[in-house]
């Protein structure tokens, strides 16, 4: 049992008190009786094959049966105490002195440039080099990520705690898998702030190497909410090449000069396309990339690389709206590498002690 792997919280079943109870008949027929966290948890089905899978895999087991229970409500408080600690409120765990995660913010001055696009491709090709990632979809009034990740799960909620739905080995949460259907979402600022704070701090992210947030376009309120509750939070600019594009870049990645986030560096989306011939057509202009680059570099002090340039690909259309991130349909196409380039750029940078405190006193003998 300690084999089968909670697909929701990542951990085994028997470290979470899932297991009831386990009986062996004479013959070697097994009965397995499983606790869930909710009656309506949406991986019961996954839950009972696995367990099922890895009784058969038990020499001279016989026939093997699944029965599922539902955990008490102390039960559920025990569990989420294990998960979380008995805080009294729940706390930011990427907003916290000893946190290890490496927070992106993907910014952009305007819409249309692909953000959301670049977000869910880098965190697919994160989690396929064996990171644990998250993807938080801040962009509220237009959220997109669930639809580009291809996942209708809806989170699972064991008392105050969120757990977020997995796709692609990517943890995923937003605020589309709490609405019916396409409704709009129609808040303002305060509601907009407690919205990514109940993300950040309710939501179940367990230990992440990764966090990637979709922010909306521009500099409005969650950009300014997002560099108040996660200051560690490296901004990523998506600019395309056209030069007003850029102009409106530069902004989203200047918002980090008054905030003192670092900028983590900027990528050109619709680089260029590839026609049959071998040629490139410049469909959105050329050097915006480079342009943001160099411009938030001067303003910020401190060097601001051009990440990466991603070619100009119907195919990158069409995997978005399948729910497959291109690096893991095509991996090997040119949209792939350079999509997969650019996260092997972001993820070798390695969790470290920088910045953290150790908790000396120089003054103390």
């Amino acid at each position: 049992m300690a084999k089968v792997i909670d697909p929701e919280l990542r951990r085994p079943i028997t470290e979470l008190g899932m297991v009831k109870s386990i009986d062996v008949a004479p013959g070697g027929d097994v009965h397995v009786e499983i606790y869930l966290t909710t009656a309506a948890c949406p991986k019961k089905a996954e839950i009972s094959e696995r367990v099922t899978q890895a009784v058969a895999d038990v020499p001279g087991t016989g026939a093997v049966r699944v029965s599922l229970d539902v955990m008490s409500d102390e039960q559920r408080t025990e569990l989420r105490k294990q998960l979380r600690g008995d805080a009294a409120e729940p706390v930011i765990p990427f907003a916290q002195p000893n946190s290890l995660t490496r927070v992106y913010a993907v910014a952009s001055g305007k819409g249309g440039v692909g953000k959301s696009t670049v977000t869910v491709n880098l965190a697919a090709a994160m989690a396929a080099r064996g990171l644990a990632v998250g993807v938080l979809d801040a962009d509220i009034h237009g959220h997109s990520i669930p639809r580009m990740m291809g996942t209708t799960d809806r989170p699972t909620q064991v008392e105050s705690m969120i757990l977020p739905p997995v796709a692609h080995d990517v943890k995923v949460i937003s605020i589309a898998q709490f609405t019916e259907g396409n409704a709009p979402v129609v808040w303002r600022g305060p509601m907009l702030h407690r919205a990514l704070q109940q993300f950040l701090a309710d939501v179940y992210w367990g230990d992440l190497d990764v966090l990637l947030l979709d922010l909306p376009p521009g500099t409005g309120d969650v950009a300014i909410s997002l560099a108040q509750l996660l200051p560690n939070a490296e901004i990523l600019v998506v600019t395309t090449p056209q030069a007003a594009a850029a102009e409106v870049a530069e902004r989203a990645g200047s918002i980090a000069i008054q905030t003192r986030q670092r900028i983590a560096g900027v990528v050109e989306n619709m680089s260029g396309l590839t026609l049959p011939d071998g040629t490139t057509l410049q469909v959105f202009g050329e050097g915006g990339g480079k342009q943001v680059a160099e411009r938030l570099t001067r303003a910020v002090g401190a060097e601001v690389p051009l990440l990466g340039q991603i070619p100009l690909d119907p195919a990158l259309v069409a995997a978005g709206d399948a729910g497959v991130p291109q690096v893991l349909s095509a991996p090997d196409s040119p949209v792939g590498k350079e999509l997969r380039r650019i996260a092997d750029a972001l993820s070798s940078r390695r969790r470290g002690l920088a910045g953290m405190s150790l908790g000396l006193d120089p003054t103390r003998h």
